[in-house]
């Protein structure tokens, strides 16, 4: 929903990743009757799989993962370390309400965290300091 809020509003492209069929499905349908499948991908397939694989940097993820299947602090985690962002970028990570996510190294940061109901909503926002790709700094 909010990649397709995304292109609607004017995001060049948007990537959607998901291991279920249905969901899938639901996705490129979706795309096709709002008109924007042209600016997106859809990728079938586990979301690690997928971080492992990237080779570009995002303006904006949006990470909303089976609250039980523990992906979410890998994906964090992950997207840190291999620095997925660029410059200024906006991570979006949902979970319970009543979970905290961890804080991300530099150039990583909290920006806010919201609570919606039992829906708790965390925003990291990576600086505008690039990283040093010899020290990680």
């Amino acid at each position: 929903q909010l990649g397709i809020e995304a292109l609607s509003r004017g995001a060049a492209r948007c990537v959607f990743v998901d291991q279920r069929t249905d969901a899938v499905n639901c996705i490129r349908e979706n795309l096709r009757l709002t008109g924007l499948a042209d600016r997106a991908q859809v990728v079938s397939g586990e979301s690690m799989a997928y971080l492992g694989a990237l080779r570009e940097k995002f303006d904006i993820i949006f990470l909303d993962p089976p609250y039980a299947a523990g992906l979410l602090e890998p994906a964090l985690a992950h997207i840190a370390r291999h620095d997925l962002l660029n410059p200024h970028g906006i991570l979006a990570a949902e979970c319970p309400a009543d979970r905290a996510l961890p804080a991300l190294a530099p150039p990583y940061g909290i920006y806010r965290t919201y609570r919606y109901g039992k829906i708790g909503l965390t925003i990291y926002h990576r600086s505008g300091e690039e990283r040093s790709e010899e020290t990680g700094q």
